[in-house]
């Protein structure tokens, strides 16, 4: 295969936001002007390209990432549009593990908002460099300062406008450049494909110039030639200052801030340009890290088509036409059609079938791919999100992505007969696409229960069971994802002697168990004299306490945050096997949880309702009621936005009464923060009902 690009014309990016910021609407706009898209799509009318899913073209919103392919000033731009719901936080996470850079929108009335700030700690965590765009100047409240100095405080970033708006609200006509001190004017009559410049106006003369000095100040500390100049010429000219820009955001320590109104046609030009300008080339990032499989030394694989292949499965998805489709990005080496790969997390042999470029939901054929591709493969077997694909003489397994713990379950049954089988392969699809929807089974009434990150995630896995796969089903209440903890330190002691006719089983474990308060939920170490218990024989303990931990001593929900030390014990030379201490050891964390005054724990969600003032005091003091938390509450234009924390318990329905308490005017952003102790009198109810008591 012939790359019709360098490596260094590539952009591999993602759009990242609150919900409701924009980022479907750029997106489209972004296809429109770079020529994908003959007409422009709209999320509110449900004809936006990327949106593509029913259940994303009837609620408005994004629910899994998209990805699309477009130019820009001879670069390739891959693109994906990811979900700004709290409750398809994964969508997101595995977009950034693979992409090189980001583009962060801001709502201008909106300002950072709680998803805003999740999403900024993920890429955080990636050290993914980042360009802003405040989006939505056009509406009546919006402010661009106002944006920069949240981002400066709220994300403890350091924002540097490249941009100020060219009037406010109604007036909102373009933008003021301040790389090259000049006036953008878009043309409504062309769809904002078009724009002239002009000079800036006396009226934004001074503000443009006090902006522009800032500009100048940030792109000075990036490098010491540039500040020599500064400070001798009291000015830099437009590479120097590109230039910089560029090497502050591929360090992270500055983020170019735009401005614009994607709905309005307005400002996205230049916010392509800042895409090529700015953000990394694959060749611009570092060379990923891995571990060979077979001694678990590290090592890397750099973005050059010469280098071993290897890539990342971060995305499965099942699709009507072709089957289960693979998302893979391609971090080093090349690979055509047809290649013998090897899976070097399973160790199985895969065979690359037929490869596509991704445009949403439809899809252009390749012959191969190399460095810095982000495709999807057709026909591959029993690969999950986060397996590598190798070449099988070099293989590596790269870091697979960690997904936060589901905290809403509820169960599920067939409507009929016929629904018995389809249901469950259904289920497992969709388990397969989704890293954070989990199915079990409750052991006592055999009930499948299905987990997720939140009612709405649920819902559209519900939706998506029932209509695209046509599966009849009934659904229960939702459950909340309770844990058990412990407070105290004790001892406990677990023996599993049997004697039969012939060879007998032995295994005998004493423990010491304690609550941990880093954070983590299981550590365990050994503390047995050499010789008390055989080396072999210690993980199998450890194994049946991990296994006892699934089931809590209360009322039969996971343990966390526990600390556990094997401190004594005996073995018999010949009936001591595997299987007997693990069964001590699931005996003996048995013998010492009870001991331990161990508590329930619930999951507690950070909520951020926005509301007319004139609601405030219903909406606190429904709050209140639900036991929440006030944790802040500050004036955003007209309205005032209260933060609280509030047991996901209380928060069932909540959408219902807030549009009756506010008439319908006030909105609410949810997400898991962590789990806490659930107060005595709620406990005991929990504690009665799942073991089946009258309360």
């Amino acid at each position: 295969m012939v790359r019709v690009n360098p490596l260094e014309k590539v952009r591999n990016i993602g759009i990242m936001a609150h919900i409701d910021a924009g980022k479907t609407t750029t997106t489209e706009r972004v296809l429109f002007y770079t020529g994908i898209n003959y007409k422009l799509g709209e999320v509110d009318d449900g004809t936006a390209t990327m949106d593509w899913m029913p259940q994303e073209q009837e609620r408005g919103i994004t629910i899994t990432s998209a990805a699309t392919t477009c130019s820009w000033r001879d670069h390739r731009i891959n693109i994906i549009d990811t979900p700004g719901h709290v409750d398809f936080t994964a969508e997101v996470e595995r977009s950034l593990r693979v992409l090189d850079g980001a583009l962060a929108l801001f709502c201008a009335v909106g300002g950072v908002e709680p998803q805003s700030e999740t999403v900024w700690r993920q890429a955080d965590r990636y050290r993914v460099p980042r360009v802003a765009f405040v989006n939505k100047m056009d509406r009546v409240g919006a402010n661009f300062a106002g944006v920069i100095e949240q981002i400066r405080s709220k994300l403890k970033a350091n924002p540097i406008a490249i941009q100020i708006p060219f009037g406010a609200e109604d007036s909102f006509v373009g933008v003021i450049d301040l790389v090259g001190m000049r006036a953008l004017r878009w043309h409504d009559e062309s769809l904002g494909a078009e724009y002239h410049v002009e000079d800036i106006p006396d009226d934004f003369r001074a503000e443009a110039e006090e902006y522009r000095e800032r500009l100048l100040e940030a792109v000075a500390e990036t490098d010491e030639s540039r500040l020599e100049q500064y400070l001798s010429a009291g000015d830099l000219d437009r590479e120097q200052v590109l230039g910089g820009l560029r090497d502050g955001t591929l360090s992270n320590t500055l983020v170019p801030v735009l401005c614009g109104s994607a709905f309005r046609n307005k400002g996205v030009q230049p916010l392509l340009d800042a895409v090529v300008d700015f953000l990394p080339a694959p060749t611009d990032v570092p060379p990923i890290e891995g571990h060979l499989p077979a001694t678990g030394e590290l090592d890397v694989r750099r973005p050059d088509p010469e280098e071993p292949f290897a890539a990342l499965v971060f995305k499965i998805m099942n699709d009507a036409f072709v089957g289960q489709l693979a998302f893979i990005r391609v971090y080093s080496g090349h690979a055509e059609t047809g290649a013998t790969l090897v899976n070097s997390v399973t160790d199985q042999k895969q065979r690359l079938g037929r490869l596509l470029k991704m445009h949403a939901n439809k899809r252009e054929v390749l012959s191969g791919v190399s460095a810095g591709d982000i495709c999807a493969v057709v026909g591959l077997r029993n690969v999950k999100t986060g397996d590598t694909l190798c070449d099988p003489g070099h293989p590596i397994v790269l870091e697979a992505m960690q997904f936060p713990e589901p905290v809403i379950s509820v169960t599920i049954e067939p409507k009929t007969k016929a629904d018995q089988d389809r249901i469950s392969e259904g289920l497992s699809r969709l388990a397969q696409e989704d890293p954070t929807f989990r199915i079990s089974t409750d052991e006592e009434t055999g009930q499948t229960i299905i987990s997720g990150m939140g009612e709405l995630h649920l819902e559209i896995l519900v939706d998506r069971l029932t209509r695209d796969l046509k599966v009849g089903a009934n659904v229960g209440r939702p459950q909340v994802a309770y844990r058990e903890t412990i407070l105290e330190e004790s001892a406990g002691e677990g023996s599993f002697i049997r004697q039969t006719g012939g060879r007998g089983q032995y295994g005998h474990a004493k423990i010491r168990i304690w609550p941990l308060t880093d954070g983590s939920d299981f550590e365990f170490v050994d503390e047995v004299r050499e010789g008390v218990i055989p080396a072999e024989l210690i993980p199998p303990v450890e194994q049946g306490i991990r296994e006892a931990l699934e089931r809590g001593v209360l009322a039969g929900y996971p343990l966390m945050g526990v600390g556990v030390a094997l401190v004594d014990g005996s073995f018999h030379e010949v009936d001591s096997t595997e299987m007997a201490f693990k069964v001590a050891g699931s005996l003996a964390f048995r013998d010492a949880a009870p001991k331990a005054k161990p508590v329930l724990l619930e999951p507690v969600m950070e909520i951020e309702v926005v509301t007319p003032e004139e609601y405030t005091s219903d909406v606190i003091g429904d709050l209140n009621r639900r036991r929440g938390r006030i944790l802040s509450m500050e004036p955003r234009a007209a309205f005032q936005v209260v933060t609280a924390y509030v047991p996901l318990a209380e928060m069932f329905g909540y959408a219902t009464d807030l549009r009756s308490l506010s008439q319908g005017r006030a909105t609410y952003t949810m997400q898991f923060d962590h789990y806490d102790e659930v107060p005595r009198p709620q406990a005991e109810q929990i504690i009665a009902r799942t073991r089946g008591l009258t309360t």
